[in-house]
């Protein structure tokens, strides 16, 4: 239990991590002004779209995985109503342009996801990255992944050397310098400020959501994960 605390970020992070999401809604304001990588015709999908109405009949299962969410992940709150979310994009560990959806194929099954955006920038972020990098060596797989994207500007110098600092060895190095990312989720009401964390099923619809950052390697983590999964 002292470990699984000395994990969590302090209540006084939470407040950081607000201040740090005016910051970064600013400087989204100014990326989308000037040219993101998730351009208004790359954005999601409309509200009515077909993958969204598809996202939408599944608002009794984002509940009923969103009730897992207890203890540490309290905070998660479902999806209301689930959306498409699986054209997303962003870049992948070898630095090409993906969406939600490429991540989908590769192993050939559906694949459930813990999308979480952080920056150096946010303390909170810096604080849960070595849950996350637990979470993703004790559930990763061919069914679950935690995509961890760094929406640092300017080139991955620095978010690799922290990840290298900090011991993290199992998260894939997912970028968006242009915080495109960030900016479609503001958009949808979904990434007040970092870090913001969305669980996406294998269809690419997100169940849940969450502002602000949790314990991810904790037991309570790893329940919501499994219910994710219906296991």
């Amino acid at each position: 239990m002292a470990e699984n605390r000395k994990l969590f970020p302090a209540p006084r992070l939470i407040v950081v991590a607000l201040l740090a999401g005016v910051l970064a809604g600013a400087v989204a304001v100014y990326v989308r002004e000037a040219g993101s990588g998730n351009t208004p015709g790359n954005q999601l999908a409309a509200a009515d779209s077909p993958d969204d109405k598809a996202c939408a009949a599944k608002a009794d299962r984002a509940k009923a995985v969103a009730a897992s969410a207890t203890g540490d992940v309290a905070a998660l709150l479902p999806a209301d109503p689930p959306q498409s979310l699986k054209r997303l994009s962003f870049n992948g560990p070898d630095g090409k342009p993906m969406t939600i959806a490429d991540l989908n194929g590769q192993a050939g099954t559906a694949k459930t996801v813990l999308l979480n955006l952080w920056a150096t920038w946010c303390a909170p972020c810096r604080a849960e990255m070595p849950a996350l990098d637990t979470l993703q060596k004790e559930m990763g797989g061919d069914r679950f992944e935690v995509v961890a994207v760094n929406v640092d500007t300017g080139d991955d110098t620095k978010p690799k050397k922290f990840l290298e600092e900090t011991g993290v060895t199992a998260l894939g190095h997912y970028r968006d310098a242009s915080m495109g990312v960030f900016n479609d989720l503001k958009t949808r009401g979904l990434a007040l400020g970092l870090p913001a964390t969305m669980l996406i099923d294998g269809e690419g619809c997100l169940i849940g959501h969450m502002n602000g950052p949790a314990e991810w390697a904790s037991p309570d983590a790893k329940r919501l994960i499994e219910a994710a999964l219906g296991s």
